[in-house]
């Protein structure tokens, strides 16, 4: 049985775990920046960079502690190198280099999509490659064939915005707050879904990309005219953005070959009403559905860890001196998507 001691900086929460080849999370600690970040409705990536600086070396001694381990018992040390705010990813990956070298132990320098792409299969020891998976977070919206370890082939891609960017933003614009996606879901279990018209973009287009700009602008005019309910808004926002979800995902279904599972991950997997969508879309095409539990979701140590488990198994470690990396797509080799930014 091997030990992996994951690190993950990569945006505003600071996480440390130790996780087991067999799949057993010993500990793990998060510390949340929601509250130094609230004020400013958003991340601000210095303010987070400075929190991971002051609270990442207590949360790795007391995961450690939890786990009454020292160093000398981890098999490997894997820190998120990427995608991210790149202030916050270096801090972790520097510690994560002091510590393997000081240990002199093996460094996996992850990639933090592939950390969320892997986790279902830390939560569920049936799941086999190959796999769909509808990778669903703050900044990033894909449909990735997960054919192995650092073997991917997107399928889809947001040519503007991500899900969860739209989901925190319409958020923003009810005045419900920092973090919004959970409190819009939540203010959606009020309203009526089919009382606010909403557009579904890109919805029957031959291509499986994704769009949420404009829905994210019809729910401000919404807003703005002053005629709909709040909640109403809400459950109308969440419906169209299922309903894009279910259109894009059949459509790469009908895309791509023989699959093992239909797979949600990501920090917008932890919506309710879009895991159950899937789950019937899965049962429609006589797919299993698997969805990591909610705590693995959101950003988290654990999965970084997994995901250098995997890596570490197949004989795959870093250099000291491996960089990191703001951007960092799973598939390099995909194509250019006409009129997507960077985050495609």
């Amino acid at each position: 049985m091997s030990i992996v001691l994951g690190i993950e900086s990569s945006c505003d929460e600071t996480a440390a775990a130790l996780v087991t080849s067999d799949r057993v999370i010993l500990a793990q600690h998060i510390a949340s920046q929601d509250e130094v970040h609230r004020p400013f409705g958003g991340v601000v990536p210095e303010i987070a960079a400075r929190a991971h600086v002051e609270r990442l070396a207590p949360l790795i001694a007391a995961t450690l502690a939890d786990a009454g381990m020292s160093l000398d018992d981890v098999d490997a040390i894997a820190a998120t190198a990427g995608p991210g705010l790149i202030g916050g990813v270096m801090v972790g990956l520097v510690t994560a280099k002091a510590l393997a070298m000081a240990a002199d132990k093996p460094l996996i320098a992850v990639n933090h999509l592939e950390g969320h792409a892997l986790s279902p299969r830390l939560a569920e020891a049936s799941l086999e490659y190959p796999y769909l998976l509808l990778l669903v977070s703050g900044g990033h919206c894909q449909i990735l064939l997960v054919e192995d370890v650092g073997k991917f082939r997107r399928l889809a891609t947001t040519i503007d915005d991500a899900l969860g960017e739209a989901f925190d933003k319409s958020a923003k614009v009810l005045g419900l707050g920092y973090p919004g996606g959970p409190a819009l879901e939540r203010l959606a279990l009020q309203g009526d879904a089919k009382k606010v018209p909403l557009p579904r973009p890109l919805k029957g287009s031959q291509e499986p990309h994704f769009s949420f700009a404009g829905l994210k602008s019809a729910v401000l005019r919404a807003k703005q005219s002053g005629e709909h309910e709040d909640a109403d808004i809400a459950a109308s926002f969440q419906q169209a953005a299922i309903d894009c979800l279910l259109d894009r995902s059949k459509r790469a279904l009908a895309k791509v070959g023989p699959v093992n599972a239909l797979v949600v991950a990501g920090g917008v997997a932890a919506n309710k009403a879009i895991r159950a969508a899937l789950e019937g879309l899965a049962a429609q095409h006589g797919l299993p559905f698997i969805a990591p539990p909610l705590t693995l979701c959101t950003d988290n140590a654990a999965m970084i860890a997994w995901a250098g488990l995997e890596r570490l198994a197949r004989g795959q470690s870093d250099p000291l001196d491996v960089a990191a990396r703001p951007r960092w797509p799973l598939d390099p080799e995909a194509e250019t998507v006409r009129g997507a930014g960077v985050k495609a």
